[in-house]
């Protein structure tokens, strides 16, 4: 009997999406209250927005398949975090929210092929 075909690899954008449940997983795992997922807003998107005791955590998700043009959390270049700033902002306004502290953090997923997806959580990465 032959061997199963192979599925075909991810797009982009399902990887993305897999990251994000990964990531979405992993915070609730350790204790964080995730608030929403993929806020759009005519500025761009926010990933999760998440609750940690007193902090309002907005956590931007990157996920790769390699490492050839870095690691993912090196994809959070300076505009990025300026984007992000921004869109927090407007997310309060829209939630008229409150929190204690503001955190920013980047949850790094690493999906090498026919290894186990490793995760990292960097937080207050900005």
């Amino acid at each position: 009997m032959p061997p199963p075909p192979a599925r075909p690899p991810l797009t982009r954008s399902q990887l993305g999406a897999l990251g994000e449940d990964i990531a979405v997983r992993y915070l609730t795992d350790h204790g964080l209250l995730v608030l929403d997922r993929n806020w759009r807003h005519a500025r761009g998107e926010l990933d999760v927005v998440a609750r940690e005791a007193d902090a309002l955590v907005f956590c931007e998700v990157k996920t790769r398949r390699g490492t050839g043009y870095g690691v993912p959390a090196e994809a959070v270049t300076a505009v990025k975090r300026r984007r992000l700033r921004t869109l927090s902002g407007l997310w309060l306004q829209a939630h008229e929210a409150h929190a204690a502290q503001l955190r920013f953090d980047v949850v790094a997923v690493l999906a090498l092929p026919g290894r186990p997806v490793q995760v990292t959580h960097h937080r207050a990465a900005f």
